[in-house]
């Protein structure tokens, strides 16, 4: 039990490296975009989409589409890192209970 808990983990920590270079990768494409055309916005533009349409859409409208691609990206990676990382949390948990 104690191995096969611990390769879980392993296997949780080589997932969220590579859920990381893949998603890095996918948005540093678009950021790079975005850039170099000077479209600024911050992390609360990210989050909040009412936000989104009514400040930064209206005023970049010729890169809504990389906007929202980067932003899609953004949400996915953070979603994925927090379940990931959920779950690395919860089996090393039980891996403590299960240490003796």
């Amino acid at each position: 039990m104690y191995t096969l808990l611990i390769t879980i983990v392993i296997g949780l920590f080589v997932a969220m490296l590579f859920v990381n270079l893949y998603f890095r990768a996918k948005v540093f494409k678009v950021y790079g975009v975005l850039v170099r055309n000077r479209v600024e916005f911050g992390a609360v533009h990210i989050f909040n989409r009412k936000k989104l349409e009514a400040e930064i859409l209206p005023r970049y409208p010729q890169f809504r589409n990389e906007i929202e691609t980067f932003i899609r990206h953004m949400r996915n990676s953070i979603r994925m890192a927090s379940v990931l990382l959920m779950l690395i949390t919860l089996f090393g948990g039980i891996l403590m209970y299960f240490r003796d």
